[in-house]
């Protein structure tokens, strides 16, 4: 047989055995495919669900006050939260109220212990749902206040043509009853500001760079100390409380709640829940928790317990959603 007849044969035999090769690898790969596509979505699923490193549970935090108290509470109530859920969770503070409101709407917020006004509009925009109210010292409500300078305006009727400090828009004691007030009493204030914390409020009043402002009030203790926002001051200013008196307190208020994303599955609002109920029966939880937001406890709550702070909004026409426009 000739070089060029054993050449070709040898084509014809190696051609014919690629041939059956890719037709064995074509059955495989069909035998195969389902079984690696279902393995590579059950790894996806496990990697995207919620509380792994790769999607923590996101739990926010309004930014009423100290910021950096705060932040360093947040990081134990965290730290609380991954050890009791056995779950990743990451805990957030942003630098607006309504930055909090935002993350809902986005999925990027599970949770949140959010102000007041805050909910309300964010269940009137995303369905959030409240499960639990902030409690202190037995009280499930709060108060505004208008404060001033012992020695600037004196009553609310001269606050008309004064600049004014306002905590936030979305501050039911710091915008929304103050605005209501003015409305009741026709006061034209001549300028304001968003002071953006409580404490940032009463500090601009004590350093006069403002003639009055709206802040929260909480009742004073059994002794006689007093526990609104002025209190947040204390150690900058230690005179406090004597430089700056209340004009004029409003309300009441709904407590703060602990809020849930409207499509969290059920099971996990239970667990958070739980965990924080929890938490503030232990020693370090109720230090914690205290430090932060002045909480004592938690009590259940669901939306209607928010209705009296539509009721002001109905007072000036205006529903929440027209207060970040």
């Amino acid at each position: 047989m000739s070089l060029a007849l054993i050449t070709r044969e040898i084509i014809r035999l190696l051609a014919k055995k690629a041939t059956v090769i890719f037709i064995v690898m074509k059955q495989a790969l069909k035998i195969c495919m389902p079984i690696i596509f279902f393995n590579f979505i059950i790894s996806c699923t496990q990697k995207n669900e919620l509380g792994t490193k790769e999607n923590p549970i996101k739990f926010y935090l309004v930014p009423a006050q100290d910021m950096q108290g705060l932040a360093e509470n947040g990081k134990k109530l965290q730290a609380y939260f991954k050890k009791d859920l056995n779950l990743e969770v990451a805990v957030e503070l942003p630098l607006s109220y309504i930055a909090v409101v935002e993350a809902f709407g986005s999925k990027r917020a599970d949770a949140a212990i959010i102000n007041t006004f805050g909910y309300v509009l964010a269940n009137e925009k995303y369905g959030v749902e409240a499960r639990l109210k902030l409690m202190n010292r037995g009280r499930d409500e709060y108060y505004g206040q208008i404060i001033a300078r012992v020695d600037g305006p004196q009553t609310i009727k001269q606050l008309n043509g004064k600049k004014f400090a306002y905590v936030d828009p979305a501050s039911t004691s710091g915008y929304v009853l103050p605005l209501r007030l003015f409305k009741q009493e026709k006061i034209n204030i001549k300028e304001h500001i968003f002071a953006g914390r409580h404490d940032a409020v009463v500090t601009a009043v004590y350093q006069k760079q403002v003639d009055a402002g709206a802040t929260f009030y909480t009742p004073p203790d059994d002794d006689g100390t007093p526990k609104d926002a002025r209190m947040l001051v204390k150690i900058q200013y230690p005179d406090v409380f004597d430089k700056i008196k209340i004009l004029k307190l409003t309300g009441p208020i709904p407590n703060d709640p602990v809020a849930f994303r409207k499509d969290l599955p059920e099971e996990m609002k239970v667990k958070i829940a739980d965990s924080l109920k929890k938490y503030i029966k232990t020693e370090d939880g109720a230090k914690v928790l205290l430090a932060m937001y002045h909480i004592t406890d938690f009590k259940s709550a669901s939306d209607k317990d928010y209705d009296k702070v539509r009721e002001y909004l109905k007072d000036l026409n205006r529903k929440a959603v027209d207060f970040i426009k």
